[in-house]
């Protein structure tokens, strides 16, 4: 049933991360076409975004080794259409990979710390922000649009908790760079409610329109969906999650999953709120995914949709 709310966004645009964020971290290497059919599936449950894979360094990342095998069977002939199919670019190699097959979205990955920033790109967050720069340039020039992922917004696992004035910081750097978008993360899922309304208080007195956020939230203390709605009461309409709840950070390890797409949708449908996904495909996805993984999917929604063990 939907009890719509007052102060709530009519429709929410869900960016999915399974195939990229959801895949990096899983020890046996996916083989290419069950990634292809992954996301295949999830489009044809309705998703129009879907974060298909990463030009990282393959030894940074082998799960992703296979982007330039995996982008061309999504967008050559016969091809999905209609779909937004954003790639990772950490660097200007990355970005030229990306070009080269086509991608017309791109994401740079930065962090509101220095510890991160150093662990997961071997730079400070300033010298994180001067690679950036090039890559957001030219790709700009080139009619492409970038987002910006900005890590460790709410807490470090190695810093503690992160001063709101210090996430701003990067946060309007980025956008000063030229980002589309900036998706807020909460990587080990330490955020609560009132910590995510100061945050986009925060930005908004920066200047930032809230229509150019996202917010990315991990559920590793349960409050992934209450964190999502406190940002749309906020007026965030973009939000991140992983088909079946996969997903962590392989330089956090205390980062567990990301918010399920499935628990997401459940959620929103209630409040009256339009996805455009359809709810019944996108957990037969999730489950089929879970069969060639090898394990249960861990999304409460999907476990009561399919009666998962």
């Amino acid at each position: 049933m939907e009890f719509p709310a007052d102060g709530l966004p009519a429709r929410v645009r869900i960016h999915e991360v399974g195939p990229r964020d959801g895949l990096q971290n899983e020890k046996t290497v996916v083989p290419t076409e069950v990634k292809a059919e992954f996301v295949r599936r999830l489009a044809a449950a309705g998703l129009t975004t879907v974060e298909a894979t990463s030009f990282v360094r393959p030894e940074w990342v082998p799960q992703l080794a296979d982007a330039e095998d995996l982008y061309p069977r999504l967008t050559g002939p016969g091809g999905l259409t209609g779909v937004d199919l954003p790639v990772l670019v950490p660097n200007e190699r990355g970005l030229d990979r990306a070009l080269a097959l086509g991608a017309r979205t791109v994401a740079v990955f930065g962090s509101a710390t220095e510890t991160f920033a150093r662990r997961n790109l071997n730079r400070t967050v300033d010298e994180s922000l001067a690679m950036f720069e090039p890559v957001v340039a030219r790709a700009k020039a080139d009619g492409i649009r970038v987002r910006g992922y900005l890590s460790m917004c709410f807490g470090d696992p190695w810093e503690g908790p992160v001063p709101l004035r210090r996430v701003v910081r990067v946060a309007t750097a980025l956008r000063d760079l030229g980002c589309d978008e900036l998706s807020l993360g909460d990587t080990i899922g330490v955020a609560t409610p009132g910590h995510v309304r100061e945050l986009l208080a925060g930005l908004a007195e920066a200047g930032v329109p809230v229509s150019a956020i996202a917010v990315h939230f991990h559920d590793t203390y349960g409050q992934a969906l209450a964190n999502t709605l406190a940002a749309l009461e906020r007026g965030v309409t973009t939000v991140d999650a992983s088909a079946g709840g996969l997903g962590g950070c392989p330089y956090a390890k205390s980062a567990t999953g990301n918010l399920a797409t499935e628990d997401l949708v459940w959620m929103l449908r209630g409040l009256g709120i339009e996805t455009g996904v359809d709810l019944g495909l996108l957990t037969a996805t999730s489950v089929w995914m879970a069969e060639r993984l090898g394990r249960p999917s861990p999304s409460r929604t999907v476990r009561a949709l399919s009666h998962q063990e």
